[in-house]
C-alpha cells in the first residue's frame, strides 16, 4: 500500500498539506481538520503467585498518530499560518502525551492483576485481553484530555489568526523538537 494510513508524531516530522487527503467538508465553519488520535503498545508477562495466574503489564508505549485519510483542508484557506496551526494541534497531542505518559505508566507497573480463565493457557491469553482493555480505558481519558484542550487551542488562537497567541503555544511546542 503506497499511501500511509498514518503519520507519527516525531521531533523531525512536520505536516505538509498534502498530509490532508479527505474530502473537506463544506457544512463546517473550519478551514481545515486534523484527526490526531493516540496508539499504544505494551508487554504483558504472568506469574503464578499462591496457585494463582496474575499478570503484569510493562513497557507501555504512547504513539500520536495524525490520519491524512480523515484530515481535511479547503483549498481555497490553505496557507502557511493555517498549516503552522494544524501543526500545532499535532505538537498539542505530542505535549500531553509527554504530560501524562508516566501517570499511565505508573497505574499499571509493578503491580499484579488477577485474571480469569479456566486454565493457565486460557488465564494468560485472557491477561493480554484484559490488560489491553484497562490500558486503552486510560489511553481513551487521555484523547478525551486532548480534545479538551485542541478546543481550548483552536478558540485561544482563533485557528491561527490570533498572532500572538499562536506565537505563545508555538513558543511551548518548539521545545519538543528540541
Amino acid at each position: 500500500m503506497g499511501e500511509h494510513v498514518t503519520l507519527e508524531w516525531t521531533p523531525e516530522f512536520t505536516l505538509k498539506w498534502s498530509d490532508f487527503q479527505a474530502e473537506s467538508n463544506p457544512a463546517v465553519f473550519e478551514d481545515s481538520h486534523s484527526v490526531i488520535k493516540y496508539r499504544f503498545t505494551w508487554t504483558v508477562n504472568s506469574e503464578k503467585i499462591d496457585d494463582q495466574i496474575v499478570f503484569l503489564i510493562e513497557d507501555i508505549r504512547l504513539y500520536v498518530e495524525f490520519h491524512p485519510l480523515l484530515s481535511w483542508v479547503r483549498l481555497s484557506e490553505a496557507n502557511d499560518s493555517l498549516l503552522n496551526h494544524e501543526q500545532g494541534n499535532f505538537d498539542l497531542a505530542e505535549l500531553v502525551k509527554n504530560e501524562n505518559l508516566s501517570k499511565l505508566q505508573n497505574q499499571f507497573y509493578s503491580k499484579h492483576f488477577r485474571t480469569r480463565g479456566q486454565n493457565e493457557a486460557q488465564e494468560k491469553q485472557f491477561a493480554k485481553e484484559d490488560s489491553g482493555k484497562m490500558i486503552n480505558a486510560e489511553v481513551e481519558k487521555l484523547q478525551k484530555l486532548f480534545d479538551e484542550k485542541s478546543l481550548k487551542y483552536h478558540d485561544e488562537t482563533n485557528f491561527g489568526t490570533e498572532i500572538e497567541s499562536q506565537s505563545k503555544y508555538d513558543s511551548i511546542f518548539s521545545q519538543l523538537r528540541k
